[in-house]
């Protein structure tokens, strides 16, 4: 008798899965795709806000300070001061001769011992600054360890612990020979500001008497002074008294003095100046910042190069954002009286980036220093103007973050996301209903191949018995 021919025997498991992936393969990498490109856009989105956002945080730097022009103010030598220039600072020569240096007093009271004693009821120690200004410091309650002493560190410590004192004066100790002194010091330089003790309202005797100014533990260790600074040259120039070393007698220019002249010594000269170089470093700022946010946006519309398997940026063939270029582009041009930024050696290579010529701009500040800022806008992004003012207006079209270009594209691409998020829940459900049906499909399979292959061996069994 011929054999019984038998199908293939299956495993239901493994081979449920194989044709429930196999059923849900093209949708799945459909939806994987899908899924790429938006987070990918996602991201590139985020790089690009990220990026608007670092340039127009550049562009405020240079309103802030109100001008990419820098003015420089210095001495011939090091030695007399140090001084700023202001963008209203007008280009010239100052002489000065520094007759005297404002100084802070500091003064001291010798004889303090730790046996004076809190009185009950008031105990008012007066510090006076300058004639006609003091505050009040109440001992009475400086015995802060109540030991019954008053010691001379817990009357520092009350002077500079005073709500009215204000840091205007500093009063420690200094010890010299086993004895402590109170030394006094102002914090401000100048005759207004010398600052002494009055110890009329103290109530225990012998600290009052150590604290009396008339008396011998009194010292004056430095003299309050207003400094004196003539312009020109002394006696024929103009002399200028003040309680500070720092002076803005001339436009937008800050001085401070550092050392008094002897009468031997000529005037110093000041000389107030552009400063090409700070000014061209402000410029390079610009440019370094532009061409950063320029790159990315070129990569993100790169169209690629198959050819040399470069691929496309995520925004490939975007319009919007060529637009975008096409407006930074045109905001360089912006030409104000007959001056561009060309004409400052601020130029546009092929690929759009910029770059600076600094000979040419230093040649261009020489006669028109000016022109810069009225080209650029330095007044405020509040209120564009100038070069700053039109990419910030053409940058807010993409970064306003209630209507810009990147908050709509990012909130369709975060509902894509939701919605390729769903569709992949159901197709993870479709999935799951295939196995269960190819697994119920072949597990059958499987109970009747059983069944038969018993039936079978049944059969060859009876022939065989038959045939013997």
């Amino acid at each position: 008798m011929a054999s019984v021919i038998t199908s293939p025997q299956y495993d239901p498991i493994p081979t449920a899965e194989k044709l429930a992936t196999k059923a849900v393969a093209g949708q799945k990498a459909a939806l994987a795709a899908q899924t790429a490109l938006a987070n990918n856009t996602s991201t590139a989105l985020g790089n690009l806000k990220s990026a608007i956002s670092t340039f127009q945080s550049a562009m405020s730097a240079m309103t802030s300070s109100k001008s990419v022009l820098n003015q420089s103010a210095t001495f011939p030598t090091a030695g007399y001061g140090t001084a700023t220039a202001g963008i209203k600072a007008v280009p010239g020569s100052y002489s000065f001769f520094v007759e005297k240096l404002a100084t802070a007093s500091q003064v001291s009271y010798g004889g303090l011992t730790a046996t004076q004693t809190p009185v009950a009821g008031t105990s008012t120690l007066k510090v006076k600054i300058g004639a006609s200004d003091s505050f009040d410091v109440d001992l009475s309650t400086a015995d802060k360890d109540g030991n019954n002493l008053l010691t001379p560190q817990e009357i520092a410590a009350a002077i500079n612990g005073d709500s009215k004192n204000n840091s205007r004066v500093t009063a420690s100790i200094v010890t010299i020979n086993s004895t402590a002194q109170l030394v006094l010091t102002s914090n401000l330089t100048g005759l207004d500001n010398a600052a002494t003790l009055d110890s009329g309202g103290v109530g225990d005797p012998n600290l009052a008497a150590a604290l009396d100014t008339n008396s011998s533990n009194y010292k004056e260790v430095v003299k309050a002074n207003d400094a004196t600074v003539w312009l020109g040259g002394k006696p024929d120039g103009t002399a200028i008294t003040q309680a500070s070393n720092t002076f803005t007698n001339v436009q937008d220019v800050k001085i401070t003095f550092t050392r008094a002249m002897m009468v031997s010594e000529a005037p110093v000269l000041l000389t107030v100046a552009t400063d090409s170089t700070g000014t061209a470093a402000n410029v390079q700022a610009f440019v370094d910042a532009y061409n950063k946010l320029k790159t990315l946006i070129d990569g993100l519309a790169s169209p690629g190069n198959p050819e040399k398997n470069v691929a496309a940026g995520i925004f490939a063939h975007d319009s919007g954002l060529n637009a975008l270029r096409s407006s930074m582009g045109n905001a360089l041009r912006l030409s104000i009286g007959g001056d561009s930024l060309v004409s400052y050696g601020i130029t546009a290579q092929r690929d759009g980036s910029m770059s600076l010529n600094t000979a040419k701009l230093t040649a261009k500040l020489a006669t028109n220093p000016t022109g810069l800022d009225q080209l650029f806008g330095n007044n405020s992004l509040s209120a564009p103007a100038g070069v700053l003012g039109s990419l910030d207006k053409v940058l807010g079209q993409w970064s306003n973050i209630t209507k810009g270009q990147i908050m709509q594209r990012q909130a369709a691409t975060d509902k894509l996301q939701k919605s390729l998020l769903k569709s992949g829940e159901r197709l993870t459900a479709q999935y799951d209903t295939a196995y269960k049906r190819f697994l119920d499909q072949f597990s059958r399979l499987q109970v009747m191949q059983e069944q038969m292959s018993k039936t079978s061996d049944m059969f060859d069994a009876m022939f065989s018995n038959n045939k013997s």
